[in-house]
């Protein structure tokens, strides 16, 4: 193939490429939800330097429901999607309110626990990101 046919073939598929992109994107809505430096009690978010694994999970609180006193080693993330939580820190004597919509950075190594303060459960769409096999709960004994 001559170098000029090889280059328009090139510009051809790059422009048919940002039209199928810019036809796309007229279909998908994006939404910023939060962007995060620290977690709920100030501390920086870092990146892991390990083996990672990303985990996900929806938990359900019923009216009512008080979580035990725990701690996570790692970052855990949420979004609520029902409800309203009220966050105790134990060791600092505060608490946090989130109700639908909230993105929560959790605190990290730091003793607390969660209440389901509303009069709906409350959904929470929950990304833990772990070492590799650890679990991030650890609770108070």
């Amino acid at each position: 193939m001559h170098i000029r046919t090889a280059a328009a073939v090139a510009a051809f598929l790059v422009g048919a490429v940002w039209c199928a992109g810019a036809q796309d994107a007229q279909q998908v809505k994006v939404t910023p939800l939060a962007s995060a430096r620290t977690t709920a009690i100030g501390q920086p978010i870092t990146l892991p330097r390990q083996d990672v694994e990303v985990r996900a999970w929806l938990y359900e609180i019923a009216v009512g429901a008080v979580l035990e006193v725990h701690k996570h080693p790692f970052p855990r993330y949420a979004y609520v999607l029902a409800g309203t939580l009220r966050v105790f820190d134990k060791e600092n004597a505060r608490t946090f309110e989130y109700s639908a919509g909230d993105f929560v950075v959790e605190m990290v190594d730091t003793w607390h626990y969660g209440a389901n303060i509303g009069s709906e459960p409350v959904r929470l769409l929950v990304i833990d990101q772990v070492e590799d096999g650890r679990s991030n709960t650890i609770l108070f004994k």
